[in-house]
């Protein structure tokens, strides 16, 4: 990496300062490729969260950015997509060596988060003034308006750092909060690179704050903070439940988005040709082992119709087999490392739970041998198909975040709906068929906040994202995920005021 691209130990920046933590305590950031230290970080403190607040909290109370004329805030926001764009490179290879996936996909990564800041520019720039309301009287003039909600905590998960911390910023300021993020404690490096474009575009002191460090202390500390007024968390369901609990007390706002375990249903006519047939295996390899598998919309359950299953699977695991891991900066690599060594250990002990409940190994099922990967020290495991399971397994079941793709059949369109429907979570989900009004009438029964019709993972700034069920609460881009950053509120005027008389005193 760059030396450029790696920030020093001062990665709190409170009030328009970046500093070190409180305590003087540091965190390695580690390259999954190769296990060896990438960058050296503030290990921020409960007091450096408290620092942060404060200085939100002020910055939204008197300071100028709520007040803030909308064009100017938009204003901002499209200066800071134009920095993204002049350093799209750099921040792309920072994103791929802290998180392990291919510099084309950190590429992407920041032409989405470019894309997100725009959108909300131009959303808060083309509203009205607010919603009249007809209260049937010439003498009253009724409006809804929206306003900021106040002091908002992010935090983000170690996936895609700099598109979930954008995801929330970008709206949040469009509407006019301040805010504090704190960054998975695994890959921070490019939410504190996008805070420094903030503060060259512009940001006023206060209102953007950054603490790098552990959920617990610094996550658990914002989660429960009397002085924030909402908490957005994108990460694990364990873990989101806690954010909630923590919330609960001082009755903040909260917005979950708690992953998901997202079936890929596909029919046999969608393979009735050979370029369908072609489209849909290429398009459930996608899926599955985009990241390494470490995506919360991942198509990790692929239910196939019983004819064309056999053939399906066969073609599938071959392909899979042939994806090239490496480091995801290197030139053709497809596929990277697992983030961490505890996220390496848990996929495989997924792999080896399902082989013990009757799973068949199609392809993969291991760590790659040194001579197969390059670096050889990193936390790599090869793509995973997985045949013959079911919905008893804790593969099944659970989100795995790993390169597994397990595999179930159904013989109907009611056991397809049925197969996608059973789980606790909702995020995302896939059909393949020929037939529309099949796919459509398919589609308009899953249970799943983003469903797709013969593709998978696209998705756009103006159309909203979430989940049903454990999947999370609330949504994230497009109006709704505007409207989570504001309080909506009713002015009544009465334009000629007179004496009620309810009381005849």
């Amino acid at each position: 990496m760059h030396s450029e691209d790696v920030p020093e130990p001062t990665t709190v920046h409170v009030d328009g300062v970046w500093r070190a933590a409180t305590a003087g305590t540091t965190r390695e950031v580690i390259d999954p490729a190769d296990a060896t230290v990438l960058a050296v970080v503030a290990e921020g403190s409960a007091e450096d969260a408290d620092d942060a607040v404060r200085a939100a909290r002020r910055a939204f109370d008197a300071g100028p950015w709520p007040r803030t004329p909308v064009a100017e805030r938009a204003a901002l926001l499209r200066r800071t997509a134009d920095l993204l764009q002049r350093d799209r490179e750099e921040i792309a290879r920072t994103e791929s060596r802290d998180t392990g996936k291919t510099l084309e996909e950190g590429r992407v990564d920041v032409d989405d988060v470019t894309a997100a800041f725009r959108y909300f520019a131009d959303l808060v720039t083309n509203e009205s003034g607010g919603r009249v309301v007809d209260a049937g009287d010439p003498d009253v003039h009724s409006v809804v308006v929206h306003e900021p909600v106040g002091v908002c905590a992010m935090i983000t998960p170690w996936n895609y750092p700099l598109l979930q911390a954008s995801w929330k910023i970008a709206p949040a300021l469009a509407a006019g909060n301040t805010f504090v993020v704190k960054p998975s404690e695994l890959t921070p490096l490019s939410t504190v690179r996008l805070l420094k474009l903030l503060d060259e575009a512009g940001l006023p002191a206060g209102v953007g704050n950054l603490v790098t460090g552990a959920g617990d202390p610094v996550g658990a500390r914002l989660a429960e903070h009397p002085d924030v007024d909402l908490v957005s968390f994108t990460g694990g369901l364990a873990s989101g439940v806690k954010v909630a609990q923590a919330a609960a007390p001082s009755v903040k706002k909260v917005a979950l988005e708690l992953g998901g375990k997202n079936p890929n249903v596909v029919f046999a006519d969608a393979c009735a040709t050979e370029h369908g047939f072609d489209t849909a295996v290429d398009q459930a390899l996608n899926a599955a082992f985009i990241h390494s598998g470490q995506v919360c919309s991942a198509g990790a359950r692929l239910i196939v119709e019983e004819p064309v299953r056999d053939r399906f699977v066969a073609e599938l695991a071959r392909r899979a087999s042939l994806i090239r891991l490496g480091r995801g900066t290197e030139k053709g690599v497809e596929c990277g490392p697992l983030v961490s060594r505890q996220q390496l250990e848990k996929t495989e002990a997924y792999v080896a739970a399902a082989l013990a409940d009757g799973a068949t190994l199609r392809c993969g099922g291991a760590r790659p041998e040194p001579s197969e990967v390059r670096p050889e020290s990193g936390y790599f495991y090869l793509p995973t198909v997985l045949d013959h399971c079911h919905g008893e397994m804790s593969v099944v079941r659970e989100e795995t975040f790993g390169p597994i793709l397990t595999v179930e059949t159904f013989h109907t369109e009611d056991e397809a709906v049925a197969l996608a429907n059973d789980t606790e979570y909702g995020l995302a989900g896939a059909v393949f068929s020929a037939d529309t009004a099949r796919a459509r009438r398919v589609a308009a029964r899953l249970r799943h906040g983003t469903v797709w019709i013969n593709d998978f993972h696209p998705y756009l700034p103006q159309a909203e994202w979430g989940g049903f069920g454990k999947s999370g609460v609330g949504r994230e881009l497009g109006p709704a995920g505007l409207a989570e950053y504001r309080e909506t509120k009713h002015v009544y005027e009465n334009l000629r005021p007179a004496p009620v008389r309810w009381f005849g005193g």
